[in-house]
């Protein structure tokens, strides 16, 4: 009579375990979730910096992008001649602005 050592021939001792340590592994993840910390929720806090710039932001979004009449002033001023360009003046402000460009 042959003994069957490895249980081979009967597949429901390798199932029972199987099935068994499903089980536990099914337990085990659900008592981690159960006991997991909550997740904290965000917040966000403005200094009162950043309030009074996102104030200047609207206020100047709401404002018209060109001094109207600042710009009738100029064409008045030029049309009668009154407006005078120093060329130095000029030279130095275009000189400058490139020197700031390469920065």
């Amino acid at each position: 009579m042959a003994i069957n050592i490895n249980n081979l021939g009967n597949s429901n001792p390798i199932t029972k375990v199987a099935d068994q340590n499903a089980k536990q592994q099914s337990a085990q993840t659900t008592q981690q979730s159960a006991t997991a910390p909550q997740a904290r929720q965000d917040s966000v806090s403005l200094t009162p910096q950043a309030q009074q710039l996102s104030k200047l932001q609207q206020k100047s979004a709401n404002e018209p992008e060109v001094n109207q009449k600042k710009v009738e002033q100029l064409k008045k001023a030029i049309v009668s001649g009154e407006y005078k360009i120093d060329p130095e003046k000029l030279a130095a402000s275009i000189a400058n602005f490139e020197f700031k460009l390469d920065e």
